[in-house]
């Protein structure tokens, strides 16, 4: 018996399409519109899809298709899709199942422009979102109805950190026939097996841990075959239709990033825990919430769900915003910008900027509020980070 190679392996050793005629390891970038055929028999076989052969770069591109196959490969997907951005990735996997008089139920605590995107986008073109607590599992069931399309949720709530029973969840989802999403971007996809636990479809913001220092925009559509819907309208409708699959040179800026997630997830990860257990000993900090520590109302089920690391996002709570605002000012080493898992270490307050645009009940609703600073925790020494965090916070009027 073979044995099964481990993950860091399989991301950096997971075969070319082809042999390249000069021999290159690493996947070319095919900066390219069009492909030329050896005859119209070829050429109507690929446009038609009766064989998987790029025909137009909108649709299929061997760059991309090899940042596929790893993803493919490291999860055990049926098919990945490859798309320009996060929200790309998650719109497409919604087109593939709403329609008007459809909703989804979801939770409270998403993304803001994910919340945007059901309340005000899908809702004008008569698209329901239904938005439960996922914690309340008879909640869950009651929400969904004979036009529910599916059950959506992230896998650890931004900046809530909330984390829900996935196995619990998909049990709900398969009993009504719905699939369960999952935006899985917070913990990556290397370190625990959605499937396993009953996903349908993943999406994940590949502009995170996997591109790499963030040196690229991308999102990925995981799907596990058990709804071949999925499949069927992405590969052969909203690629052509919408056009939103990914450039070449961010595959290849992607593919590179893959290879080198698992070494530099390690140092996140250990740096996120190690900084969050010395920022609990900080006077003028009223809360550090991440789910890495034992404390944390989530730690037991995210050790289930995840396995021993707990992502590289945390947040603290001060005293008010203006506390907040004065902490970001007088930070020197962390970088004051949005985003998550570069390899710099970056500080947001989520209320004023990813959720500026929406009203004060809403912030209630979503539970975001003005008290808390997001933390994305890169690969600097862990020293150097908590300092510049510990002087920040002393440095508050």
């Amino acid at each position: 018996m073979t044995r099964m190679m481990k993950k860091s392996t399989i991301a950096i050793d997971t075969k070319l399409p082809r042999k390249d005629a000069f021999g290159a390891i690493a996947m070319p970038v095919y900066h390219t519109a069009s492909y030329e055929f050896e005859t119209a028999k070829d050429m109507a076989d690929a446009f038609c899809g009766r064989v998987l052969a790029p025909d137009y770069s909108r649709v299929m591109n061997p760059t991309v298709m090899h940042f596929e196959d790893q993803v493919k490969a490291l999860t055990g997907a049926e098919n990945v899709f490859a798309f320009c951005s996060g929200m790309a990735a998650i719109t497409n996997a919604f087109f593939t199942v709403i329609e008007t008089g459809k909703n989804v139920v979801t939770s409270h605590h998403l993304f803001g422009n994910t919340v945007a995107l059901l309340n005000k986008t899908f809702a004008r073109f008569g698209v329901e979102s239904r938005q439960v607590d996922l914690l309340n599992l008879e909640a869950v069931r009651q929400a969904i109805d004979d036009q529910t399309s599916c059950l959506f949720w992230e896998i650890v709530t931004n900046p809530q950190m909330e984390v829900a029973d996935i196995a619990a969840l998909a049990e709900i989802a398969h009993e009504r026939g719905i699939p369960l999403i999952a935006d899985t971007t917070i913990i990556p996809f290397t370190q625990f097996s959605a499937k396993a636990l009953g996903v349908d479809v993943e999406v994940v913001s590949s502009t995170k841990y996997i591109s790499g220092g963030a040196t690229s925009l991308g999102g990925l559509v995981i799907d596990y075959g058990t709804f071949p819907v999925v499949n069927q309208r992405i590969r052969f409708e909203l690629l052509f239709n919408v056009g939103s699959y990914m450039s070449p040179h961010a595959a290849y800026m992607q593919s590179l990033g893959l290879e080198t997630l698992e070494a530099r997830y390690k140092v996140q990860s250990s740096n996120a825990l190690a900084l969050a257990r010395k920022l609990q000993t900080v006077e003028g900090i009223q809360r550090v919430n991440y789910i890495g520590l034992e404390d944390n109302p989530f730690h037991t089920l995210s050790l289930k769900q995840f396995g021993e690391t707990a992502g590289a996002m945390l947040t603290i709570d001060l005293a008010d915003r203006k506390a907040c605002f004065s902490f970001i000012d007088h930070l020197k080493l962390i970088r004051r910008a949005t985003n998550l898992f570069d390899n710099k270490t970056l500080a947001i307050h989520p209320y004023s900027t990813i959720f500026g645009p929406f009203g004060k009940s809403q912030k209630v609703e979503m539970d975001v509020r003005d008290t808390t600073i997001r933390l994305s925790i890169g690969l600097e020494d862990v020293d150097d980070i908590f300092e510049d965090i510990r002087q920040a916070v002393a440095a508050i009027p």
